[in-house]
């Protein structure tokens, strides 16, 4: 979906595809037509943004066939669909039973994720709509923080600077405008937007920025304001924002309270849980960690990295972090001009949720994400976006 900001630009809204397992070409497609399609269609719009994830294998079979590309164009355009920004994030496997710490793998301290952010940003060019030049995507906030060394740093800064003279050659090239945004993320070595900052400001490239993931700002009990007038001021931009909730606990040292959160401590995903103390934050890499042994403080509230639907909040006495996101958009988009003008709605753990939250069919999933493109369609409306044909 499209909006136009009070000073005139153009904001797109999508929704993330990595909540549809798919690691192949073939995947893709089916995901476009037994998802994305239904998708649009309840929302009762002609087009739908969405934010497209490509595993290994699906970006290969693309890079490698031009014509297998102009089929996947042909086939956006067909279904109403249109793609400004990728996810790149998960390299492969993010659909696996268990996915936790692989999701990391490979880092920015590895040639082959400069080789897959390399062709997804080819691939995006060549899938952009006509009347748009710029286009988005997010990746992983260099590595995991361990094993990670100053050779690491090392090798991590010269793949982005190798990236960002890619991406001016392929501006040069096709007329279109790429840039990336490292996503922080509890536990990498880029943790919140804070630490974003020394890298990038270092890096000196202005096509390499953040991506704000909500649900990671409020797990890391970061303040938006605080945060993004920080990038701002470092001159550090925001390629793009992701709308995500976070669960959020406000007594976890109530039995009932672990209870609760007990239901959300699954084995495909990670989940780190951060608290606050009077001797700074602090965290487990896991929800089940946090819940057993002792290993977290629960003299204050904790927040799981757990992406919980925009529209429906877990039952009290747990709830979302939903406050945060609202406050975070004002910022990027409620100014007189757009912090960012890519938002992707990503909620990927639908079916990570406890059994009796899960959708069962696929018109319950469709439904479900339609709901969360309407909340945010309304926040958008809300602080003054007119939503576009």
């Amino acid at each position: 979906m499209r909006f136009r900001h009070p000073d005139g630009s153009t904001v797109h809204l999508a929704y993330c595809t990595n909540v549809h397992p798919a690691e192949t070409l073939d995947g893709v497609l089916a995901q476009l037509r037994d998802h994305c399609e239904p998708v649009r269609r309840r929302l009762g719009r002609d087009r739908l943004g969405i934010g497209l994830w490509l595993a290994k294998d699906a970006a290969r079979a693309l890079t490698t066939d031009p014509a297998a590309l102009r089929g996947l164009r042909a086939e956006l355009d067909r279904r109403g669909l249109e793609v400004v920004t990728l996810n790149g994030f998960p390299y492969e496997g993010f659909g696996a039973g268990e996915v936790k710490y692989r999701v990391y793998k490979p880092d920015w301290t590895d040639p082959e994720r400069l080789a897959h952010t390399t062709d997804l940003a080819r691939l995006l060019a060549a899938l952009l709509p006509d009347d748009v030049t710029e286009g988005t995507v997010s990746t992983l906030p260099i590595a995991w923080r361990t094993p990670f060394d100053a050779a690491g740093a090392q090798a991590a800064r010269a793949a982005l600077t190798t990236l960002a003279e890619r991406l001016d050659a392929l501006e040069e090239l096709t007329g279109k405008s790429l840039r990336i945004g490292l996503e922080p993320e509890p536990g990498c070595t880029v943790e919140t937007t804070a630490d974003a900052i020394g890298p990038l400001t270092d890096l000196a490239a202005p096509r390499i920025g953040v991506c704000v993931d909500t649900c990671h700002l409020a797990t890391s009990f970061e303040d938006p304001a605080t945060a993004l007038g920080a990038l701002t001021a470092a001159g550090v931009t925001i390629p793009k924002a992701q709308l995500s909730a976070a669960l959020h606990a406000e007594e976890p040292h109530l039995p009932e309270v672990r209870e609760a959160l007990a239901a959300f401590a699954e084995p495909r995903f990670l989940h780190q849980t951060r608290t606050r103390t009077t001797a700074g934050p602090r965290g487990t890499d896991d929800l089940d960690e946090a819940l057993t042994g002792g290993a977290l403080p629960d003299g204050a509230p904790w927040r799981a990295h757990f992406h919980v639907p925009l529209h429906a909040p877990p039952a009290p006495p747990l709830t979302s972090t939903l406050p945060v996101l609202q406050d975070a958009l004002t910022h990027l988009v409620g100014g007189p001009e757009p912090l960012t003008r890519h938002l992707e709605v990503e909620t990927y753990t639908w079916q990570a949720l406890p059994p009796e939250l899960r959708p069962r069919t696929r018109t319950q999933l469709a439904d479900g994400i339609a709901a969360e493109l309407t909340l945010a369609r309304d926040l958008l409306a809300g602080l003054g976006l007119k939503e576009l044909p």
